[in-house]
């Protein structure tokens, strides 16, 4: 049976511009390189306001499709291990966004553990969230962190810093070819 948040229906949005934000955030990070950089928050917000309202909803689209795509990856990594992804996975991201206090609204924790497990279960991330409403301010830093926890985790089990931007870009290259 089909459902209404099947991935099927899902757009995929621009995955490149997601993977490039949340790579860069990674390398960051991996660099200690913790504190905001004005020139960098200058260029993303250029970027973001470059994008035009289709484009914003395009970036969140691909966002999702990270998501879904980190996530489906995690599944059958843990599926080897007879383990639950979402069993292995929430709660470990939800304790982390609940350290990010200065980033992530209390709120909107459990929309993004709504949306990682709708993915953990194979549905599109962008549709579930479209059940409720349209996207809130609160929820965009909350929704980038998901990505870049969700990366930064699959980066960890496979001990290499580059392991999930690689993942994706290949999915993506298979799709161009």
């Amino acid at each position: 049976m089909s459902s209404p948040c099947d991935p099927e229906h899902a757009p995929v949005g621009d995955v490149g511009a997601a993977l490039m934000m949340v790579d860069s955030r990674l390398k960051a990070i991996y660099d200690d390189k913790t504190q905001t950089d004005t020139e960098q928050q200058a260029l993303t917000e250029q970027a973001v306001a470059s994008l035009g309202p289709g484009g914003v909803d395009d970036l969140l689209d691909g966002v999702c499709t990270l998501i879904y795509m980190f996530m489906q990856w995690l599944r059958r990594a843990h599926e080897d291990h007879d383990r639950d992804v979402i069993e292995y996975v929430v709660p470990s991201l939800v304790a982390s966004m609940r350290m990010m206090r200065k980033s992530v609204r209390p709120e909107a924790i459990p929309t993004m553990a709504g949306l990682v497990i709708a993915a953990g279960t194979g549905l599109s991330p962008s549709l579930w969230r479209m059940q409720y409403g349209d996207w809130t301010d609160d929820e965009m830093n909350a929704l980038e962190a998901t990505a870049l926890l969700l990366a930064e985790h699959i980066n960890r089990i496979t001990d290499d810093r580059d392991f999930a931007a690689r993942l994706i870009a290949n999915a993506l290259s298979s799709v161009d070819q």
